[in-house]
Formats: structure tokens, sequence, C-alpha cells
């Protein structure tokens, strides 16, 4: 198979895509990148769909249950007998500050589940149709996190984003000689519009102005080097680059967007 290098509006024409949490911040940008380029794009998401997003299927359904993931994969084999491309955007945490005491065995499996298991589970649904036809292409979208663990807040989020990354390194080994390529997009601080709230209460709180707390926050994870979160925009870019035929010969890695934030180690 030749290897394309259009980077136009039909480079995605005739693929259909499916991308978890494809509503919002990352995934929705995700979504419009691949859209504009051709692609049918089904999207993921227990909200409503926000006004103004167009993809070509909208999938209404709470992806933490088995039972949402069944809805899923049945409507999309049902819709267009299977995928091309798999983007798993969705995660989050919603643990409390205060550190890994405070993390019961509750709030660990609420993380797991949404930060690990619907991954595993879209990927089981879908990974078969991509080996009968002998193609696909899968992102999991992780964290800087599991390298870089904020044990105040988020650390059942980044150990969880830590077993994506090793079950997605196992998932490349097994299928990439059959025609699946799998890859992970590990972002840093991203300034999404629920980051840009984030930044909006902080300075709130402190009595600062929003560049003083979007600088506090870079601080707190040692620094960008670039001097500035990433945007959803750029993230979306480089999955494009991904899942496209020009990446052709990446399979079974980690692409860092944040920044330089993580050191030199």
């Amino acid at each position: 198979m030749s290897i394309g290098n259009t980077t136009g509006e039909s480079e995605f024409a005739g693929k259909r895509v499916l991308i978890s949490g494809g509503t919002s911040g990352m995934g929705a940008a995700i979504a419009k990148r691949l859209g504009e380029a051709g692609a049918k794009v089904a999207v993921v998401a227990r909200s409503p769909l926000p006004e103004g997003q167009t993809p070509s299927l909208f999938l209404q359904h709470d992806l933490s249950t088995v039972a949402g993931i069944a809805s899923v994969i049945a409507t999309v084999q049902r819709e267009w007998d299977g995928l091309d491309v798999l983007i798993n955007t969705l995660g989050g945490s919603d643990s409390p500050v205060g550190g890994a005491l405070r993390l019961t065995d509750d709030l660990w499996q609420q993380e797991l589940n949404l930060n690990l298991m619907t991954a595993v589970r879209l990927d089981r649904g879908f990974i078969p149709g991509m080996l009968a036809q002998g193609s696909g292409v899968i992102v999991h979208v992780t964290s800087i996190q599991h390298r870089l663990p904020l044990h105040d807040s988020t650390l059942a989020y980044a150990a969880a984003k830590a077993a994506l990354t090793t079950y997605s390194k196992g998932l490349a080994n097994e299928f990439g000689s059959r025609g699946i390529r799998v890859n992970r997009v590990a972002p840093g601080f991203i300034e999404t519009s629920g980051a840009h709230g984030m930044i909006e209460l902080f300075a709130q709180t402190e009595s600062i102005t929003e560049d003083a707390a979007r600088q506090r926050i870079m601080d707190m994870l040692g620094g960008i080097p670039i001097g500035r979160p990433g945007t959803p925009e750029e993230v979306a870019d480089l999955v494009a680059f991904l899942v496209s035929d020009r990446a052709a010969s990446i399979h079974g890695t980690e692409i860092v967007i944040d920044g330089g934030t993580i050191p030199v180690v």
C-alpha cells in the first residue's frame, strides 16, 4: 500500500471514525479536524450534543457502564458495519484532593473504569471487525501524569492512565502484524474550556489575574518551557497525523504533547 501524503479536505474520505468523549475539549477538536478532512465521524458522550456540532453520528450513552458500551458497539455495527479508526479520548477525575489516603475503593474503581476499562471494552468490541477487514487504527489518549503523578488530587487517574499505557503497548504487540496500528497520545496541560474554567476559578479564589493563575498552574507542573499550555487544536492535528496513512510506520509508541513539561531523565 502506498503512503498517502495529502492533507486536504479528502484525506479521510470514507473513513469511519468513532471518538469517545467527542463533544468537548480535545475530543471535540479531533472530531472537527477529522470531519473537515472528509471522515465520517461518530461521537459518544453522556450529555446531549452541544449546539453547532454536526458529527455524522451522535450516540448519547454513558461509556462508564457495560450497557452503554454495548449499545454504542451495536449501533455502529448496524449503521456502519465496523470502524476504520477508534480514538479513545474519554477520561477525567472526580477524586477529592487530600492525597492517597482519601481514595476509597469506590473512587479507585471509578477512576479505573472511566480511564482504562472504557477503552478496553470499546477496543474489544471493534477489533474483531478491524481484523476481518485487515486494517484499523486505534489511538488512546493518556496523560503525562502517568509519568508525573499529582499525588494530592489525581493519583488514581494517573495510575489508570499508566495502566492504559501498558495495555496499549500489549495491544500493539499483539495486533500490529495483523494490520491494526495502536498508538498513544500523552497531553500535558491543554487549555480546554474546562481547563480555562479552572484558571478562572483559581484567579477569583486567589484574587489574581487569569494570566497569573495560568502561570501558577504551569509552575505547579514544574514549568512549561514553551511558556503556555497547549491547545485542543494542536492535539487534534497530532491525532489526525497519527491516524493517517502518513504515519503508516508509527506503531506501538506514545507521542507526548506537553510543551516540554516532562524533564529529560
